[in-house]
């Protein structure tokens, strides 16, 4: 069993505190909740799943992998890659700067509020196993959760899109992701031949 400290409990709330503002919603089991909550938890639960042993910075990262995300949209920057990249790291940043006020507030070290900001930016990513741990569980809550609605809000995608999107997924995941990722309870029907022969194929192939 892993080890708390007496702050965890006291930063999960803020973090859920701070998520439960955003203006946006989004169904879940059943009812309609905060986005941002939802992906919060979302994200706790799918690392329960996939590492109980997770350490506790990794846990902390993945309940505030979001926090605030509604402040920076993503139509205020262009509909480019580049555009894209830049959005994203805004975003890294600004998680990691909310986050960690929260964490100094709630009594956490300097060191670990700077590993959860790492974290948070994705730094070292394929080299850190902790970042790598999150960035699994990023790819795993965004297939059994999201896919199959990113799917149809884009009905312009064709088949050979849907691979490609699958395929970036699955590459930035580790052999241990991509094999978690049979065990899904939530894994679209309609989509799963095509996610499943994707992470095969990029398996074989890393």
């Amino acid at each position: 069993m892993i080890m708390l400290s007496p702050n965890f409990e006291r930063a999960i709330a803020r973090f859920d505190a701070v998520n439960s503002e955003d203006p946006n919603r989004e169904q879940g089991e059943g009812t309609p909740q905060p986005k941002e909550l939802l992906y919060a938890r979302r994200m706790t639960a799918m690392l329960e799943r996939f590492a109980p042993d997770a350490p506790e910075a990794v846990r902390l990262a993945a309940r505030c992998q979001h926090i605030r995300r509604w402040d920076i949209p993503r139509a205020d920057y262009p509909r480019t890659s580049a555009g894209y990249k830049e959005w994203r790291t805004r975003l890294q940043h600004y998680h990691a700067g909310v986050a960690g006020a929260i964490l100094r507030e709630e009594g956490y070290g300097e060191d670990v509020i700077a590993r959860v900001a790492s974290l948070l930016k994705k730094e070292k990513l394929k080299r850190d196993p902790e970042s790598q741990l999150l960035e699994d569980v990023v790819a795993l809550v965004f297939l059994e959760h999201y896919l199959a609605g990113f799917v149809a809000q884009h009905p312009e995608y064709g088949a050979a899109k849907l691979s490609d999107i699958v395929r970036k997924t699955a590459r930035k995941m580790s052999p241990h992701g991509r094999a978690a990722v049979a065990r899904l309870t939530r894994l679209p029907e309609p989509l799963a031949p095509v996610v499943l022969r994707e992470l095969a194929a990029t398996g074989t192939a890393a």
